[in-house]
């Protein structure tokens, strides 16, 4: 009988455990929403600015008219995105319910402003908080996958022990990008822009705080997402 090898054998790199990437602290979180409004709003901001420059420039003023649209129309966006960000985003206000109608009128302002239509679909007389914030942000997130234009259809259906918020992207080039993906999925940003990744990934986070589901569903020339929200007691 022969002695066992005593030379302990090499690990067998193929079966090595996974390594996990490092949860989104809430600063890291913080730091990307940010980046993404300022970038929102330096857009319209910057508009104003130009505008302006146009006004005093005395060799520019046959193009007063066309300074003044411009500086009007920048201005009505910047007030759309400030509007609709303290809602989606911020604590906004004491309220723990808002009017649909308040809801449908920021995301009309947003979409004002981009190739995609709005269809809102909303018959409650009210949604909770939780509820309306990810119905802004589905909405915004529906306006993005359709940047050649298309149909965000919006609504939501509740029922005794949930509240059902749906947003299909209709149009012949939808698409999500892959950051937002591995946002809704609730993963860290790999490669693309922040910006479109931390809405999603705050979207999961807003889900996932009351316990609701969300899925997406990618079919030919539309993509679906619906969140499902428990009703509170």
């Amino acid at each position: 009988m022969t002695d066992p090898d005593p030379t302990p054998a090499a690990p067998d790199e193929t079966t090595a455990p996974a390594v996990q990437p490092a949860p989104v602290t809430p600063v890291e979180l913080a730091a990307h929403l940010a980046g993404r409004m300022c970038h929102d709003f330096i857009s319209p901001a910057g508009a104003i600015v130009s505008g302006l420059d146009l006004l005093e420039d005395p060799n520019a003023q046959d193009m007063r008219d066309d300074a003044l649209a411009l500086i009007a129309d920048s201005a009505r966006k910047l007030v759309a995105l400030l509007s609709f960000d303290r809602v989606a985003f911020g604590a906004s206000a004491a309220a723990e319910a808002f009017d649909p109608r308040e809801l449908q009128a920021l995301t009309a302002g947003i979409f004002a402003h981009q190739r995609a239509e709005l269809d809102w679909s909303v018959e409650a007389a009210s949604l909770a908080k939780p509820v309306s914030r990810i119905l802004l942000n589905l909405a915004q997130i529906c306006g993005g996958a359709l940047p050649m234009g298309g149909t965000a259809h919006v609504g939501v259906t509740e029922t005794d022990e949930a509240s059902l918020v749906v947003a299909r992207a209709a149009g012949g080039r939808v698409r999500l990008r892959p950051e937002v993906m591995d946002g809704l999925n609730g993963e860290r940003l790999g490669e693309g822009l922040g910006g479109h990744w931390v809405q999603a990934f705050y979207l999961r986070g807003l889900v996932d705080a009351v316990g609701g589901t969300l899925e997406v569903e990618v079919g030919e020339g539309e993509v679906t997402l619906r969140a499902s929200v428990p009703r509170e007691p």
